[in-house]
């Protein structure tokens, strides 16, 4: 632990001046800590001898006994100046004091002759640059302006308003400016006040409005605005953004200019001033911003620290400001660089020095500076080192075994060894940062370690510490050891027939398969042995098309990847073409014209078919009206012969013969329609029935077998008429033979039951 006193620290340091030509100067450092201290000075970052002019007093503060702004040889004292401060433990520097000249320039803007009536409004203006900023004071006629009076105001920037303007205002106004440089005057310019005051009306008008300001904090800003009309407008001031203004620190200067002291960032904004006409709502406006800075200063601190070797140290250092400060990071005075073991993060808000040692004991300073200052805050790195710690691990070797495996062994350390209670392995890849190293701890009797899951082709460090309870030792040599390289992965192969003499192989993009040169591809009938090939492709190709294969054989296709490590394993796959083949055969490849052709006659034989459809329904229909014509003409004949009277039973073969044949033709002969009966038509509707004298024999077997019937059962039929009778069980309707006298009713019946 360290004490606040035994830290070197500044207690004073330089700061900010103007300095006067010819006159001294003295810039102030005063540090305190642990003796010796040695102080030295620099300006522009170059070393400051002792000299004539400039010395250091026995304060460690510096003297400039004659301030010059250019010199013979063509020097200046201006610059920035800061002070170091080193002891045993490490070397600081002050923030830097920023040291110009004091000058004032000529009036760049001087007061104008004014004619202004009774009642108006009057403004004279002076304008002039100096270091420091010159202080404006106003004369009338020769005499200092009476500033008791409330209808003159002046303001910082060398601007006279007078108000309610009157006779006795009317005379001669010049400027004096005032500085340690300087003191100068400004021309003349004469002032008259005309006429009466006015009743006219006039729109409210804004003579001049705020003007855009930069500033610091805790300085004053005086934002102007003048405005003129009939009635005398009323002016008012808001924000744009809508914040309220405020109260505490504002002020109004006169008639509307607002005055705001004791600056804040929060000051900052676009501020309008409005001049309204009393009771109305016409009004004229003006804007202009504030841009209040504020110096770099810290939040948090940097904290000294105490670490034993081997471990991380961490420094934290926060600040704010307006604009947001650069930080930027010293190790005993000299501007701090990164390496493996030294990063900066969080816009180098923290600092980190991994696997710190004795050579990174020192003072960490942090500085940070915007455009409105800089300031510093420093903390001290101590390391600590335990006697008796053993020495660093011996021989450290580091093999490869594989694409993704080392082995790492060492032997022990040559001193302070009794206390060892184990290794730890530092792993980390040659390329990455010291903070993604990784650690792997290994009991105190074993003296190798196999490292796996790494990864192909990549470089790694290596290096081992012996572990007590009181602390690590110091780090071994670091050994560098890369993996094996890794051939590619085994593509995916797909195989698409084209046609029959031609086969498409495509695989996935290369991106899937690690690093590689490229594609080998094979193929051959299966029956041999020999292979066509390799083909090479591109890493970037991920198809070929094979052709001018024979269709009626099996081939196989083989594909790998390969690197500068070898080649990969292969995917395999067979394909056949004769499908394809016979898939031809069997569905030709399209003859676009003829299958138009095709189109087009199918068509016309739809149209055929469905008019020879048509037809035939036609003439079915015919036919079956004929046909149904043609058995009424039978069921007549029938009716006519089952109408006819009773006769003998002697004669009634005879009989049947005559109304089956010569007795019906001649009826027939008789018809009133003198239609003739077609027996070919007939025939063909009935079946063939026998003959006629094996009617007339069937129909004396008939009579012979009907002896024991009844009467009703007498008459005989042939088969066909029979089955007509059947069919149509109804009376024929308009027949005239069926409604002649000679046919009486019971015949018809028992012809029906027959």
């Amino acid at each position: 632990d360290f004490g606040r006193s035994s830290e070197l620290a500044f207690v004073v340091e330089p700061s900010d001046d103007i300095a006067v030509q010819e006159q001294p100067l003295i810039l102030y450092c005063q540090v305190e800590g642990i003796q010796p201290i040695t102080i030295t000075w620099r300006k522009n970052g170059v070393m400051i001898a002792d000299s004539e002019n400039a010395f250091m007093l026995a304060n460690g503060s510096l003297y400039v006994s004659r301030f010059q702004r250019v010199r013979g040889d063509g020097s200046s004292d201006e610059g920035e100046y800061d002070c170091m401060a080193q002891n045993h433990y490490g070397l600081l520097v002050s923030r830097k004091a920023k040291i110009q000249a004091a000058t004032m320039s000529d009036f760049h803007i001087h007061p104008q002759n004014a004619v202004v009536e009774e009642g108006g409004v009057a403004r004279f203006q002076c304008q002039i640059h100096g270091l420091p900023e010159p202080v404006i004071l106003w004369h009338k006629n020769s005499m200092p302006v009476n500033t008791d009076n409330e209808r003159y105001t002046l303001l910082p920037k060398g601007v006279l308003q007078i108000t309610g303007l009157r006779a006795e205002d009317s005379g001669i106004f010049h400027c004096v400016a005032t500085n340690i440089a300087n003191v100068k005057f400004s021309r003349e310019a004469r002032l008259t006040v005309s006429g009466s005051h006015s009743t006219v009306y006039k729109d409210p008008m804004i003579l001049v409005g705020p003007e855009n300001l930069t500033l610091t904090v805790h300085q004053t800003a005086v934002l102007e605005c003048i405005a003129t009309g009939n009635p005398r407008p009323i002016v008012s001031w808001s924000r744009l953004d809508g914040r309220p203004i405020g109260v505490e620190g504002i002020q109004v200067l006169g008639t509307g200019n607002l005055m705001i002291s004791d600056l804040t960032v929060q000051h900052s904004g676009i501020y309008v001033c409005a001049a309204n006409k009393p009771g109305t709502r016409v009004r004229r406006t003006a804007q202009g911003s504030l841009v209040v800075q504020a110096p770099a200063e810290f939040v948090q601190h940097p904290q000294s620290i105490s670490r034993p070797v081997g471990t991380t140290a961490i420094f934290t250092c926060v600040a704010q400001g307006e604009p947001p400060p650069q930080i930027t990071w010293l190790r005993n005075g000299q501007i701090l660089e990164t390496s493996d073991h030294i990063k900066l993060k969080n816009n180098n808000s923290t600092l980190s020095i991994y696997g710190i040692n004795q050579a990174d004991e020192a003072i960490y300073q942090c500085l940070a500076e915007n455009s409105a200052g800089s300031t510093q805050a420093s903390a001290r790195l101590t390391v600590l080192w335990a006697d008796g710690l053993p020495s660093p691990p011996q021989s450290v070797r580091a093999e490869t075994v594989s694409a993704t495996t080392i082995q790492v062994s060492w032997e022990k350390p040559l001193q302070n060894t009794k206390e060892i209670i184990g290794y730890v392995l530092h792993i980390r890849k040659a390329a990455d940062p010291v903070e993604m190293e990784y650690q792997e701890a290994v009991s105190k009797s074993t003296f190798q370690q196999l490292v796996t899951d790494l990864e192909p082709s990549t470089s790694y460090s290596f290096y081992i510490k012996a572990y007590t309870s009181r602390g690590a030792s110091k780090a071994s040599e670091v050994t560098v050891v890369s993996t094996l390289g890794e051939v590619p992965a085994m593509p995916s192969l797909f195989i698409k027939v084209i046609n029959s003499t031609t086969v498409q192989a495509t695989w996935e993009p290369s991106i899937k398969l690690g690093q590689h040169e490229g594609f080998k591809l094979y193929y051959r009938k299966v029956h041999l042995s020999q292979y066509t090939g390799p083909v090479l492709l591109a890493s970037n190709i991920t198809a070929y098309n094979i052709t001018h294969l024979d269709a009626s054989v099996v081939y196989e296709v083989k594909l790998l990847a390969y690197n500068q490590h070898g080649d990969g394993n292969s995917t395999v796959r067979f394909v056949s073409l004769r499908e394809t083949v016979e898939r031809t055969v069997l569905n030709p490849p399209c003859d676009c014209m003829k299958d138009e052709q095709n189109n087009k006659t199918s068509t016309t034989g739809i149209i055929i078919g469905i008019h020879i459809g048509v037809t035939c329904i036609i003439f079915c229909i015919l036919f079956l009206m004929f046909g149904y014509r043609g058995r009424l003409l039978m069921c007549k004949n029938v009716q006519e012969q089952l109408s006819t009277p009773q006769i003998p039973r002697s004669q009634r073969s005879a009989t049947g013969l005559v109304l089956n044949g010569a007795t019906r033709r001649d009826r027939d002969d008789r018809d009133l329609n003198g239609k003739q009966l077609d027996m070919n038509e007939l025939e063909r509707l009935f079946p063939a029935s026998p003959s006629q004298e094996q009617q007339e024999k069937g129909i004396t077997s008939a009579h012979s077998l009907s002896v024991p019937h009844d009467e009703t059962q007498i008459s005989t039929l042939p088969l066909d008429e029979f089955s007509i009778i059947e069919e149509q069980p109804d009376p024929l309707p308009k027949n005239p033979h069926a409604s002649s006298p000679a046919a009486p009713a019971p015949n018809h019946g028992s012809a029906n039951e027959g």
